[in-house]
């Protein structure tokens, strides 16, 4: 078992905001990030799949392929979009960090076995200081 990991960027906005609880516990609980105009973030998005290496190719997956795949059906996304308001897949979701990576999971694992490979785990830095990493489980 070999492990292979591409690196994508994107910016978004969000804004982090519990209806059911008042300003007040909002703010104690999120801080800034209950911003009523919003904040964003200039996130990576690591991918790590894992899988026999071909020996026609050398490859566990092309990385081109792998590349493809996150930016048509993840990056084009959520690029410059408030996850809020603007992106279908998080509708109706709490925009956190730790649930974004987990949409993210349901995208791209198919794609990624339907290539021969298998999504080991995403890594999804929000700033230098916080990160979420989500193995599928």
């Amino acid at each position: 078992m070999i492990y292979i990991t591409r690196r994508e960027r994107f910016n978004a906005a969000h804004k982090l905001y519990n209806e059911n609880w008042s300003k007040e516990k909002n703010d104690e609980v999120f801080g800034k990030c209950a911003n009523a105009n919003w904040h964003g973030h200039n996130f990576d998005l690591i991918v790590t799949v894992k899988g026999e290496v071909d020996p026609d190719t050398g490859f566990v997956m092309n990385l081109k392929d792998l590349s493809q795949i996150i930016k048509d059906e993840v990056i084009e996304k959520v690029d410059h979009k408030n996850l809020n308001l603007d992106v279908d897949f998080m509708l109706g979701k709490f925009p956190s960090t730790e649930v974004l990576a987990m949409e993210f999971w349901k995208i791209l694992a198919p794609l990624i076995e339907a290539e021969g490979a298998q999504l080991h785990y995403i890594k999804l830095i929000e700033t230098e200081n916080n990160y979420v990493e989500y193995y599928g489980e």
